[in-house]
């Protein structure tokens, strides 16, 4: 991976032009080192990430438009505009929008590890599904977790 180089990247536009569609959502990487990766997000409604573990870095969202309901190691938190969702190293996270509004915000992590490689590899599957997905996280360093028990009704 290449050091970091000093200039803009002007706003609507990421690294050489790319933009990844992960998981429904449209990622578009704005810088990438070693040391660091940030990307723009935008989550249409009723898209999400599950919930899984990055063992090997920090995370960060900030959030420009909308309203996130997030899981962080098994409770809730609700995130809005201005807020700076916070996500160390190990810590089992999921984020939702489950509203009818799009959310914007800015991702970044630290280091970068292999997750601009994940990024391709998601964004270049055939079909998105989740085996294929958890899979190829796992050979990443992301942790996909299982779905929580059905619980019965009583």
């Amino acid at each position: 991976m290449q050091p970091m180089t000093a200039g803009i990247t002007k706003a609507g536009t990421g690294l050489d032009g790319i933009v990844w569609n992960i998981l429904g959502q449209i990622y578009v990487p704005k810088q990438v080192s070693e040391s660091s990766m940030s990307w723009h997000a935008t989550f249409p409604p009723g898209t999400f990430v599950p919930p899984h573990i990055h063992p090997t870095q920090d995370e960060f969202i900030y959030m420009l438009e909308g309203r996130f309901d997030l899981v962080l190691e098994g409770r809730e938190f609700v995130a809005t505009a201005g807020d700076l969702i916070r996500l160390p190293m190990g810590l089992s996270h999921g984020i939702f929008n489950k509203t009818d509004q799009p959310v914007k915000c800015f991702f970044w992590v630290s280091p970068t590890r292999k997750l601009y490689d994940l990024f391709w590899g998601i964004h270049s599957l055939p079909d998105q599904n989740p085996d294929a997905v958890v899979a190829l996280a796992a050979k990443h360093e992301v942790v996909f977790l299982p779905p929580p028990p059905v619980r019965e009704a009583t």
